[in-house]
């Protein structure tokens, strides 16, 4: 009896202790698993941020201010050339290099400002937008075809604007949806009944999409306020 119960000592302390090393194998299964999860999510922000700033800095680029600034430095550059009459060609080749980039880019902003400046002309006398004012007069979402006209208007006027979302975010129909229509200056109210979604819905979705692509809290006016700025 004495041998027998040994023996099933000896198998309960082996069984215990199969399954605490199964334990500890799952243990350090899941904590590798949450550390490459975390890992892959902490990479895929800092690549949002990456983008977006790299949006912001080109909106820079293009204000009014990076202009004025820009020819200041123009002019500084036009009588530092003065000054130095024929003498160091080497050094005249690169201030006048430098005074053509500027320019360049001063050109490039103006062209893109003044776009931007008759986008909403262009958008508001559109057929595309006098079709998404009659399903409001009429109380209706927009059907696929109609999302498909208003993406391509967008698309048209703000070069590549789908893409730069898809670029910063996975969106859904929905999130897409509602950006396209903050876009064309839709109020909050309209996008619920546009998008067969509720206000609160609405206003859900765009807190959700800032807090995702920024990787902080933000309201649902800090998402309208990106959305235009693009």
């Amino acid at each position: 009896m004495l041998f027998f119960g040994g023996i099933k000592k000896t198998s309960y302390l082996c069984a215990m202790i199969y399954e605490i090393l199964i334990g500890i194998v799952l243990y350090a299964v899941l904590f590798v698993v949450t550390v490459q999860n975390s890992r892959r999510k902490v990479v895929a922000l800092q690549d949002r941020l990456d983008k977006v700033r790299a949006l912001q800095e080109l909106q820079q680029a293009q204000s009014l201010q990076n202009i004025e600034r820009n020819e200041a430095k123009i002019r500084e550059l036009e009588v530092l050339l003065q000054k130095l009459g024929d003498e160091n060609s080497l050094l005249r080749l690169e201030l006048e290099e430098k005074k053509a980039t500027l320019d360049y880019n001063n050109k490039v902003a103006m062209i893109e400002n003044e776009k931007r400046r008759q986008a909403e002309t262009v958008i508001f006398s559109s057929e595309v937008y006098r079709q998404l004012q009659d399903c409001l007069r009429e109380g209706r979402s927009l059907g696929h075809q109609e999302w498909t006209a208003l993406g391509e208007l967008v698309n048209s006027i703000y070069t590549d604007f789908t893409e730069k979302l898809y670029n910063l975010y996975r969106m859904s129909d929905q999130d897409y949806h509602v950006s396209l229509l903050i876009k064309v200056r839709i109020q909050p109210k309209d996008i619920a009944l546009l998008t067969a979604h509720s206000k609160e819905s609405v206003a859900s979705t765009r807190s959700r999409l800032y807090s995702k692509v920024f990787g902080r809290k933000g309201s649902s006016k800090d998402w309208d306020d990106f959305i235009l700025s693009l």
